[in-house]
């Protein structure tokens, strides 16, 4: 594993990564290589604290399932029972033939948006202000401004047309279908996002380095994105994870280490619990790594989702032959810069493989995995 690793590291496609892996259990991998700052010769350390960029989508997933656990949210709730503003959405139909963000028919939404519909990117809630396409944009829409904060920008999306009739297709949300499923658990919770995350997630399973908004104590930790220009190394500007943010972003805002994402990952293996504090039920960990989607996610992009199911925000492997080798039933998600983790219960077994580049190359665990998995004994 260290060979494959060092490797691309050697060859300039990654500027250094970390890497762990735990079985039944137990930590039985976890090193630091290369280079955090390819610019400034600083290496690579085990607590390095990333952009988790996507990665933060299946940590608000189980926010949401706790307050489902507890009664307070049901997965076919219409989420307008919790923010009005979305009880009457439109569908933006878009003239054929034509891309053109003015030529638009708005008609309206045959039915609401689900619970479900967020977790599963099925809502049709349009991606703005510069995080994704924007194909059905009007004139003098509202733009996503990072000074908003949840409670203040929810109501604003929903003014917003509908990308596509909700639970009709599946259509990747960068930030607005998880930041809405945030914003949820803040209304049913009483309590702000960050500290609800702290205090029913992170503090009880002893995830010290994870945060919306890193302490200026632990900053210096924070790895430099980088992107490779001419053959160089330079730094890159990050989307997320400036020095403090308002906008506290459910599809993307966390920041951490692989130690901690390695516990977060741990607690779903062990079916909710991890070191005698529960977080979900065993029964509710296993409908989040069940398919929830079917044919939607596989049609989304075929070649590379046509072998796979998605469950409540995590990618379900269906065909080990074509997933890397991953075991059926393995399930995760990974980051915009290049975080990835994934949980194997056939093979009970939590991966970890964490670099951070502005355009990380496809697939970069690759080499990682496929020496993990030569490395594997029954």
């Amino acid at each position: 594993m260290r060979a494959a690793i060092q490797g691309q590291i050697d060859a300039g496609i990654i500027s250094g990564a970390v890497s762990a892996v735990a079985r039944h259990n137990k930590l039985v991998w976890c090193e630091a290589q290369g280079l955090a700052d390819p610019i400034a010769k600083i290496p690579m350390r085990k607590d390095a604290i990333f952009r988790m960029m996507s990665s933060t989508k299946h940590v608000t997933a189980v926010a949401v399932l706790m307050m489902v656990d507890e009664g307070k949210i049901a997965l076919d709730d219409p989420i307008s029972r919790f923010i009005p503003e979305f009880k009457s959405m439109k569908v933006a139909v878009p003239v054929p033939g034509t891309k053109d963000p003015s030529q638009v028919t708005l008609v309206p939404a045959e039915r609401e948006i689900t619970v479900e519909n967020l977790l599963t990117h099925t809502s049709g809630l349009p991606a703005v202000g510069g995080f994704g396409k924007d194909d059905v944009a009007s004139p003098g829409r509202p733009q996503h401004a990072l000074t908003d904060t949840l409670a203040t920008w929810t109501p604003k999306l929903a003014t917003l047309p509908l990308e596509f009739q909700p639970g009709s297709k599946f259509n990747y949300s960068p930030l607005e279908a998880h930041g809405t499923a945030l914003r949820l658990v803040e209304i049913v919770s009483g309590q702000p996002a960050e500290v609800f995350m702290q205090e029913r997630i992170f503090q009880p399973l002893g995830m010290h380095d994870t945060y919306f908004n890193v302490p200026a104590r632990k900053q210096n930790r924070i790895v430099p994105l980088v992107d490779r220009v001419d053959g160089q190394w330079a730094y890159a500007d990050a989307l997320l994870g400036r020095t403090h943010m308002s906008y506290i972003a459910g599809g993307g805002g966390l920041l951490s280490t692989v130690r901690d994402f390695m516990l977060f990952d741990l607690m779903l293996l062990n079916r909710g619990s991890l070191n005698g504090q529960r977080i979900l039920k065993p029964q509710t960990v296993d409908l989040m790594s069940r398919d929830h989607v079917g044919a939607l996610f596989k049609q989304w992009i075929p070649p590379i989702t046509g072998h796979s199911g998605f469950g409540l925000s995590v990618r379900i492997v269906e065909d080990p032959s074509k997933s890397n080798g991953r075991s059926k039933g393995a399930y995760g998600w990974g980051g915009a810069y290049g975080t990835e983790t994934w949980v194997e219960p056939e093979r009970d077994l939590v991966a970890a493989f964490f670099i951070q580049l502005a355009k990380p190359p496809f697939a970069s665990q690759i080499p990682f995995e496929t020496a993990m998995q030569k490395a594997l004994v029954a």
